[in-house]
């Protein structure tokens, strides 16, 4: 048996760039920095902050939320597996990459922290009929 599992919380680098495949399946990538604190030791050596860099990758639907909803500096909670994959450069070196491959994603930023966004009240009963029409609808309800 073997375990291939991610968990991540950290602050979005820079918003999500997404593309549609030929079958209309939505990739979406993006980094995310999860920081250590820094500390002291013991014997008064201070360790400093260590800030690691992920490169996200989330398909479908989770692609399609991260492009409407998820903007730089937002806080998510990241669930996935590890992957590297292998390339040649322009000049013909080997490289690799190694990404997260989202499977759930939790947005961890409140809406109303975020600038230019605005979640609106909720719409007043138009008129007195939607209103009894509510009335009536509960008063069918079993209970």
């Amino acid at each position: 048996m073997s375990l291939n599992k991610v968990q991540l919380i950290g602050n979005v680098g820079k918003d999500p760039e997404v593309r549609y495949l030929d079958g209309g399946v939505a990739v979406a990538q993006f980094s995310l920095a999860t920081t250590d604190r820094a500390y002291t030791l013991a014997n008064g050596t201070q360790v400093p902050e260590r800030t690691e860099w992920h490169n996200i990758v989330l398909w479908r639907g989770l692609a399609e939320v991260a492009e409407k909803y998820v903007k730089k500096g937002d806080k998510l909670y990241i669930e996935g597996k590890i992957r590297t994959r292998y390339y040649d450069d322009a000049n013909g070196a080997k490289r690799s990459i190694t990404e997260i491959f989202a499977d759930n994603m939790e947005m961890l930023t409140p809406r109303s922290n975020n600038a230019g966004v605005t979640t609106p009240p909720p719409a007043p009963v138009a008129s007195a009929t939607s209103a009894s029409t509510t009335v009536t609808e509960k008063e069918d309800l079993p209970f």
